[in-house]
C-alpha cells in the first residue's frame, strides 16, 4: 500500500470538492470570504482525516512492526462489528446514499428560497411544505450518511450528536425570537 496515494487522493479530494464549493458559492464580499475560509479549513481537516493520516499511522506501525493485525479495512467500525468484509461496501452504499439524499434536499431548499425571495414571498412549497429548515436538515443527513453510517471514527460519532443539539437548540432559539 503506497501512503502517497492517499495522500494524493486526498489532494484530489480537496481540490475537486474546494472547487465545486467555490463554483456553487461564490463569495462576493470580505466577510464571506472568511467565511468561506473556516469553511475551507473544514475540507482540507475533513479530507486529510479521512484518507491521509490514518493510513499514514497504518502504514507506519506496519513498517515499525507494531502489532496490527489484518488490512487496511479491519480499522473501519462496521467491519469490526459484524465481522464481515461486506460490511464496508453496504455502508459506503448506504451512507453516500444518505448524503445524496441530503445534498438534494438542501439545493431544492436553497432554490426555493431563491424562488421566493425573486417575487418578495417567503418560501412554503416544496421541501419548505414538509419541514422548517430544509437546508439544515439536508447538511446534517449528508454529515450523518458520511461520518456515521459510511465511515465513523470516534470524532465523528461524538461530533454528530454534540453539533446537531447545539444546531437545535440555536434555531429553536433563534426562531422564537
Amino acid at each position: 500500500m503506497n501512503p502517497n496515494m492517499f495522500w494524493g487522493g486526498a489532494a484530489i479530494s480537496i481540490v475537486l470538492v474546494s472547487w465545486g464549493f467555490y463554483h456553487l458559492v461564490m463569495p462576493k464580499g470580505w466577510r464571506e470570504w472568511t467565511r468561506a475560509g473556516t469553511v475551507q479549513a473544514f475540507i482540507i481537516a475533513f479530507y486529510a482525516e479521512m484518507y491521509g493520516f490514518p493510513v499514514t499511522v497504518y502504514l507506519l506501525a506496519r513498517i515499525f512492526n507494531l502489532d496490527v493485525a489484518g488490512n487496511f479495512w479491519d480499522g473501519n467500525l462496521w467491519v469490526y462489528l459484524t465481522g464481515s468484509r461486506w460490511a464496508m461496501p453496504a455502508s459506503m452504499t448506504v451512507g453516500y446514499t444518505v448524503v445524496v439524499f441530503g445534498l438534494m434536499l438542501l439545493i431544492a431548499g436553497w432554490r426555493q428560497v431563491y424562488r421566493a425571495n425573486t417575487k418578495g414571498r417567503i418560501a412554503t412549497g416544496g421541501p419548505y411544505a414538509l419541514m422548517r429548515h430544509p437546508q439544515y436538515t439536508g447538511i446534517f443527513l449528508a454529515l450523518f450518511g458520511e461520518g456515521v453510517v459510511h465511515w465513523p471514527t470516534l470524532f465523528s460519532l461524538t461530533a454528530f450528536p454534540i453539533t446537531s443539539l447545539h444546531t437545535r437548540s440555536w434555531l429553536e432559539r433563534k426562531s422564537s425570537r
